[in-house]
């Protein structure tokens, strides 16, 4: 059993589970009730999302190394929150017992929150794929 981090739209693999969008707004153009069916996700989470103040920093000019530290850093700050921190900790705890996925419609998972996201579950005692 254990935790997936994915690209939000892509293929299932099998046994993957519940799939979680940890985004800030479900996918445009999509019905609700097809979520699921086109893989997006199962269960919509923005809780685990980056704020929108974080996103728009980020996005306002290309990535540096610089820049990415400091998303990561702000971002870790927003999850550091009780309400996330119960929510990571859920999530660590089900990973043991059922398989589950997280994810995000960003392409590059290196320049994503899911990355930042796949580290704070690992530190929680998470079973994550790699």
């Amino acid at each position: 059993m254990a935790i997936r981090v994915v690209r939000l739209g892509t293929p299932r693999v099998p046994d993957e589970g519940v799939r979680l969008g940890t985004v800030r707004r479900p996918p445009r153009g999509v019905r609700k009730e097809d979520f699921g069916r086109r893989d997006f996700f199962d269960v919509w989470t923005p809780e685990l999302a980056p704020s929108g103040p974080v996103v728009s920093t980020a996005l306002s000019e290309p990535w540096t190394a610089k820049r990415w530290a400091a998303f990561a850093r702000r971002y870790r700050s927003e999850m550091g929150k009780p309400a996330a921190q119960r929510l990571i900790a859920l999530l660590a705890a089900l990973s043991h017992t059922t398989n589950l996925s997280v994810g995000c419609y960003c392409a590059d998972e290196s320049h994503c929150h899911r990355s930042v996201l796949r580290e704070l579950l690992v530190e929680a005692g998470a079973d994550v794929i790699r």
